[in-house]
């Protein structure tokens, strides 16, 4: 049986990780399997931090308590998503805004514990929002123009450290008479 070109390259495994991981999860050890975090409540196991996994009896007998890259991220302040909310509309609908931003973050963060909001603030005329991941900052002012009208734009850059991130604008409409 004679092999093509697409077959032999596609066995040619030189220059390849052995392990899939992304770099930035390999810059922390492993915790613990099971490990659950304190603040939070998720639990690393299988090598990933979700807040679906049961908790048994069993599983707390053996677990070791900790916090998750996502609660370490917040609490020291340091976010890789941005989003800055302008327009008419925030401040008339600013508790339906944040009800919003919220849900949004509960949701993500159902099966993915690391994305969380580190901070919200509103200084009178723009709320901000920093968020521990890009992801998550997309998809909150992908979610307020989709609820409430207006327009998204994102940035992505790099930072100091090499680490990316993203700045992302909802610009509410402007009433119309």
């Amino acid at each position: 049986m004679k092999r093509g070109k697409g077959m032999i390259r596609s066995l040619d495994r030189r220059g390849t990780r052995a392990n899939q991981k992304p770099p930035v999860a390999l810059k922390t050890p492993e915790p613990f399997d099971p490990t659950v975090c304190q603040r939070c409540g998720a639990v690393y196991s299988l090598e990933t931090w979700r807040r679906n996994h049961p908790l048994t009896g069993r599983l707390l007998e053996r677990a070791q308590w900790g916090t998750c890259p996502g609660c370490t991220q917040a609490v020291g302040g340091e976010y890789h998503g941005r989003v800055i909310a302008r327009g008419a509309a925030v401040a008339a609908k600013l508790d339906a805004i944040r009800k919003r931003i919220h849900n949004v973050a509960e949701r993500a963060g159902f099966t993915q514990p690391e994305r969380q909001i580190v901070s919200i603030e509103w200084d009178g005329a723009t709320l901000e929002i920093l968020t521990t991941s890009q992801k998550l900052a997309h998809r909150i002012a992908h979610e307020l123009a989709k609820a409430f009208g207006g327009r998204a734009k994102y940035e992505w850059s790099r930072g100091d450290g090499g680490e990316a991130g993203l700045l992302a604008t909802w610009q509410s409409e402007a009433k119309r008479k």
